[in-house]
């Protein structure tokens, strides 16, 4: 608790943080938390897990008065996100007794209205909170601190101009804080014209290189499926993370690993808040082990012990990328990142390791029992076409792929077609080597 104590807290937020058994600050809450004690303005380069939320909201909390109406705004790109950083939020302002809450859709509108009355901190997605301040449900004229939270994430799914939107209601004499695992042209953008002389920040990576043993498999589009249930169910132990691309591929996913006898929940952007914080409750508990899931709605989640991150689909960059394998070998732990490729996505997948400047071990197929798979008219994914969509970089690309590429999507569980784009964007818009046996700790 001694470098705590340095960092001129409140001894009201002292208790709070001795209460919560912290030991240390973290090195983002070191670096930060002073800064933003001193009125600065801060752009921290901090991966998810790194303790950032406690780093901006220690020093709003010791600088906030309860019942002066909404003096703090945070943005966060999910509804998890901001129920993460609400919940952080009141666990460590219980002593100054502010009222916290959380915005976001999914929910009705009513409660909400009624909670922003009393709100002290705010903590909300950008479309729900433009939402109530059209209907003039949510006054920002009292915002003396804006944090911008997993900035990178917000802008990747669309929501600059609704950032800017809600960032040009609040009043100008205020210190803003953002946060993002990459520093984008964009997010120069938005400090350059939001933000007043930030100061940088930047923690170590959490992840340790040594610790993370990434492998790859060449494996066909039909087999995909037969390969996972095979590599999770030789698992002795472990904790799996497994990335689709899509909401219909993470249903579909879910669905036949259970229907194969292994306990897997999907989480993505179409279910109902309900649902998701079921979801996710079950897996931080461990009575799930699998958590088959889209990049929207794992980004930002601090899910800790993660032994196994599968790419089912491969992620649409080296940003991702890196993002889903940093889920893993973390606190001095060993994790494994599992990327499938398919005929057809070598030059995606090497253009990934050239942007992650990552190498990966090429892994021989083993042999494993072809496996049936439930796929119901409904599921089947329509041809992928590249020319008038756009590429990873939102740009339009008119150039057709040769008819054996088109193949390889239009036979795709889980591959990357147009549809499947769409299907992403709609998304952002909303918010392993032991021998075979029947010991595996994911069955049923």
């Amino acid at each position: 608790m001694d470098k705590f104590k340095h960092l001129n807290l409140s001894k009201e937020m002292l208790e709070s943080i001795k209460h919560a058994r912290f030991e240390a600050p973290s090195a983002i809450q070191e670096k930060t938390i002073p800064l933003v004690l001193e009125g600065k303005d801060v752009i921290g380069n901090s991966e998810t897990g790194s303790g950032k939320t406690l780093a901006f909201a220690a020093g709003i909390i010791d600088m906030s008065k309860r019942g002066a109406g909404i003096q703090s705004l945070v943005l966060t790109p999910t509804r998890e996100l901001a129920e993460q950083v609400a919940q952080v939020f009141r666990v460590f302002s219980r002593k100054q007794g502010l009222k916290v809450k959380q915005i976001y859709g999914g929910v009705g509108m009513d409660g909400q209205i009624h909670d922003l009355r009393s709100a002290d901190i705010v903590v909300g997605t950008p479309g729900r909170l433009l939402d109530h301040l059209k209907r003039r449900t949510l006054n920002l004229s009292k915002i003396k601190y804006l944090v911008l939270d997993e900035a990178d994430r917000m802008l990747d799914m669309g929501f600059i101009r609704d950032v800017e939107s809600i960032v040009k209601l609040c009043p100008t004499n205020r210190q803003t804080l953002l946060f993002s695992a990459t520093i984008s042209k964009d997010i120069d953008y938005l400090a350059k014209k939001y933000m007043k002389s930030p100061v940088r920040v930047s923690a170590g990576e959490k992840v340790d290189p040594s610790k993370l043993y990434q492998i790859y498999y060449d494996v066909q589009q039909e087999m995909k499926f037969s390969l996972l249930a095979f590599l999770l169910k030789r698992e002795k132990e472990g904790v799996v993370m497994v990335f689709c691309n899509t909401r219909r591929n993470t249903d579909k996913l879910s669905r036949n690993l259970n229907a194969n006898g292994l306990h897997a929940q999907a989480i993505h952007g179409g279910l109902s808040q309900n649902k998701r914080s079921g979801v996710l409750k079950a897996f931080h508990s461990r009575e799930t082990l699998i958590l088959v899931c889209t990049d929207v709605a794992a980004r930002g989640l601090d899910i800790k012990d993660v032994s196994h991150v599968y790419n089912y689909d491969l992620p649409n960059g080296g940003s991702d990328y890196i993002h889903r394998i940093g889920r893993t070998a973390r606190a001095g732990k060993n994790g494994i990142a599992i990327s499938f490729v398919s005929s057809g996505f070598n030059g995606e997948f090497r253009q990934i390791l050239k942007e992650a400047k990552v190498n990966i071990e090429k892994h021989a197929l083993p042999k494993f029992d072809i496996l049936a798979v439930s796929t119901s008219s409904s599921d089947r994914e329509r041809p992928f076409r590249r020319g008038g969509g756009q590429n990873r970089n939102g740009e339009r690309n008119n150039r057709r792929p040769s008819s054996e590429r088109s193949d390889d999507r239009r036979r795709s569980f889980g591959g990357g077609n147009s549809s499947g784009r769409r299907e992403q964007r709609r998304e952002n818009r909303d918010s392993g080597r032991n021998k075979f046996d029947n010991s595996s700790r994911f069955r049923r």
